[in-house]
């Protein structure tokens, strides 16, 4: 009996292997619009006709190739990118695997116009069957132009399970968005069908941004710049304001080329916090620029996988960077009328309001003999004041790379911003409407801040810094309090009292399920402490079933939730204004630890429109 395992023919193996690097028409448009720009084209041009289905054609004027390389270039595994094992260890060029060509002319009709700038006449290289090259002398632009024509037309079976068109085509000006949008330097043409859908011209990284997604887009992005020795990250993430609810607006490029990384995209999701609701995407564009020697690209074929030599590393560095820049930036989100003729009219949230960094003056303003008597005020004083309220907040420090404290930063900007400004501008009136939201005057109209979220917010960090310093202070009860829980609740509550302890709680506990309060946190009113207590457990408990959060985070949430005050409940002037102050002082003003807006703001000319005043 012969042996049953063979040796596969050679155009069968490689129609096999062209499989991974060809998977798409896309996948040819990448492939040559990489090897383009790694002849250092100032000019590049994409052709599209059906989808890519019928021809992709891809034109530069890089430094092109002699008859001998053009012949080479089409071989498995030939390449002019690396050379030694070294040089894989440190790849800084998009191509180097030597693959896309051979594979390409695999699955297609292939047809490469080159000609160097020393050479006076260019080569034709043309495969029309598998293994016959067909080779020209002709007369050509400097550069390379490569054709693919009829693609998948000797596997039909690949042909066969294409999308649609546009489908297709989608694909294609994806990508081509994207190695457009990490080359502003280089001029882009793209051509569907005979018609120029792009024409890209070259510049900064702010105007290719401009030309790919509006010319506005800027006004709805925050930049983010950090330099280190090891990784340097920069670029804009978008506002809160312009989140999606689909996958596709996060582009990440390392060393300029773009990749996918879940841990990355994860360490920017988390630096949102609860900004982001559940099935929000954030938009981001951003350049990693690290040592090629600490990174891995070679992991598949397409080279968009990749994985660094210190994921927990990046990861941090970036969740600080981008916690930095956010902090950094005034977010209060800015709302506006929209609607036309056919559709009514509502209030909505405006992106494309350009902040500076560390402008935070758009916020109210009290009057200078008020600012200095505020600042003189002790915690004490604030107890008697507003005894439901935090008197202070601390803030955790993110992380070992960034030196200082991100939000203390934005916290002394603010004071600042107060200080000089109210000197040149009236101060703000506060009042409360209908016992839940505060307005305030602010530079550029109206602040409406929700009262029960924004103290949620407050405590919510003050609870989180508690459970991680572990310097309890608690109020004493004059008579303490014993409740009987149910089983479920006591067992709960008696595993959870060293937490509890921290954040002030003192809770002694009993047999028959009894437990007796005798100490409180001094956020809690005199007279509500059963009732809080009850309300914790409970919400922690349904936290726990639904939410699945982390114990700590958990705590922080239930306690801030059912300690903060209410909407109904009355607020004196003082405590509308100590809640303001506290608000901005913690890291996320803008969303409570469940990711319900907290405060908006409403621009004067937008009155002045509703008014007929423009």
């Amino acid at each position: 009996m012969s042996g049953r395992i063979k040796i596969l023919p050679e155009n069968l193996a490689n129609k096999i292997a062209a499989g991974e690097v060809v998977q798409r028409p896309e996948s040819v448009v990448k492939e040559l619009l990489e090897n383009s720009i790694d002849a250092e084209a100032k000019n590049i041009e994409l052709i599209i006709k059906q989808a890519g289905k019928s021809l992709i054609q891809v034109c530069d004027d890089g430094i092109g190739m002699t008859e001998e390389d053009a012949i080479l270039c089409i071989q498995k595994h030939a390449t002019s990118k690396i050379s030694t094992l070294s040089d894989l260890e440190a790849i800084r060029t998009l191509g180097f695997r030597g693959e896309a060509l051979s594979s390409i002319a695999a699955v297609s009709q292939l047809e490469i116009r080159t000609q160097t700038a020393q050479q006076e006449i260019g080569t034709l290289i043309r495969i029309e069957k598998e293994g016959e090259i067909i080779k020209e002398k002709v007369s050509v632009n400097k550069g390379t132009c490569v054709s693919v024509k009829n693609l998948f037309y000797n596997t039909p079976a690949r042909r066969k399970f294409l999308k649609s068109d546009a489908t297709e085509l989608k694909h294609i000006i994806d990508t081509f968005n994207r190695i457009a949008l990490a080359h502003p330097e280089i001029n882009f043409k793209f051509y569907n069908n005979d018609s120029l859908v792009n024409d890209y011209k070259s510049g900064t990284l702010e105007e290719r941004i401009a030309q790919i997604f509006a010319d506005n887009m800027l006004d709805a992005l925050i930049p983010v710049r950090e330099k280190t020795e090891y990784l340097s990250l920069h670029g804009y993430i978008g506002k809160p304001s312009i989140f999606r609810k689909s996958k596709g607006e996060q582009y990440l490029y390392l060393n300029k080329r773009f990749v996918f990384n879940k841990h990355i995209n994860h360490a920017v999701f988390t630096a949102f916090e609860n900004i982001l609701e559940k099935g929000d995407y954030p938009f981001f564009v951003l350049f990693m620029e690290i040592d090629p020697s600490k990174v891995d690209v070679n992991i598949h074929p397409s080279k968009l996988e990749v994985k660094f030599d210190d994921e927990k590393d990046v990861y941090n560095f970036v969740l600080a960077v981008i916690k930095k820049s956010i902090g950094s930036h005034d977010l209060v989100p800015s709302m506006t009328f929209s609607g036309n003729e056919n559709s009514e009219e509502k209030l909505s949230f405006n992106a494309f309001t350009p902040v500076a960094k560390n402008d935070f003056s758009d916020r109210p303003i009290f009057s200078k003999s008020l600012e200095s008597k505020r600042e003189r005020i002790s915690d004490e004083d604030i107890e008697l004041v507003f005894g439901n309220l935090a008197t202070n907040v601390i803030r955790k420090q993110q992380s070992n790379f960034i030196p200082e404290f991100i939000e203390s930063e934005t916290q002394q900007e603010y004071k600042l911003e107060k200080k000089t400004t109210a000197d040149d501008e009236e101060p703000s009136f506060i009042i409360q409407l209908h016992n839940k939201y505060i307005l305030s005057q602010i530079k550029s109209g109206l602040m409406i801040i929700d009262q029960h979220v924004a103290h949620e917010r407050i405590l919510y960090e003050k609870a989180l810094s508690r459970l991680e310093t572990d310097i309890p202070f608690s109020q004493q009860l004059l008579f303490p309090i014993t409740i009987q829980f149910d089983p479920a609740s006591y067992e709960i509550l008696k595993e959870l009292n060293s937490h509890l302890h921290r954040l002030g709680f003192q809770l002694k506990f009993s047999s028959r399920y009894y437990i007796t309060i005798e100490g409180v946190p001094e956020d809690i009113k005199s007279g509500s402490e059963e009732r809080i207590l009850k309300e914790f457990i409970e919400e922690f408990k349904t936290n726990q079933l639904e939410k699945k959060l982390e114990e700590k985070d958990n705590i922080a949430k239930s306690y801030s939730c059912k300690t903060a005050i209410k909407a109904g409940d009355k607020l004196s002037e003082s405590e509308m204004r100590l809640l303001i102050d506290q608000l901005f002082a913690t890291s996320m003003p803008y969303v409570c630890p469940h990711g319900r807006p907290i405060v908006i703001k409403i621009s004067l000319e937008e009155f002045d429109r509703r008014f007929g005043r423009t």
